[in-house]
């Protein structure tokens, strides 16, 4: 990823101890779909998952959301499962609502957005399972 690096290890390894809430953008209601499947994982580990796709009630038990301006919770973690051209105005919302992390999952490459994201002050995590390295790095046990 031409001039973009991703946070150290012990950042995300932080950041994924911290995180108890996670905002899954393009979230889909298909168990066959990859983000189905991130989601029950990261949920069966204990965080609270809040699907964001209009056009949906809900996936997996949880009420879905049209944007991230829509969810009255706290967000602490956005995940994104969108193609690399609609994470710019992902990043304009999350900068709009303050958030304070930015995870862009395999595939979703979108280096000036990423850029802008980190430089508002967001962790920023790009072209990385936020599953695989929950398993790498705690193994496959539940969240703390």
């Amino acid at each position: 990823m031409e001039n973009f690096q991703n946070p150290p290890e012990a950042e995300i390894k932080a950041l994924l101890q911290s995180v108890r809430t996670i905002a899954m953008v393009g979230l889909s209601p298909r168990p066959n779909r990859p983000s189905h499947r991130v989601a029950t994982q990261m949920q069966r580990f204990g965080y609270r998952i809040i699907p964001v796709r209009p056009a949906v009630d809900a996936v997996l038990g949880q009420k879905a959301y049209p944007s991230l301006g829509a969810v009255p919770d706290k967000i602490e973690l956005v995940d994104v499962f969108r193609a690399p051209e609609h994470v710019d105005a992902i990043v304009d919302e999350c900068i709009a609502l303050d958030l304070p992390a930015l995870w862009l999952q395999d595939g979703v490459v979108n280096v000036a957005a990423a850029r802008r994201a980190r430089d508002a002050g967001m962790l920023v995590v790009m072209d990385r399972c936020v599953y695989r390295d929950y398993l790498r790095l705690f193994g496959p046990v539940p969240h703390s």
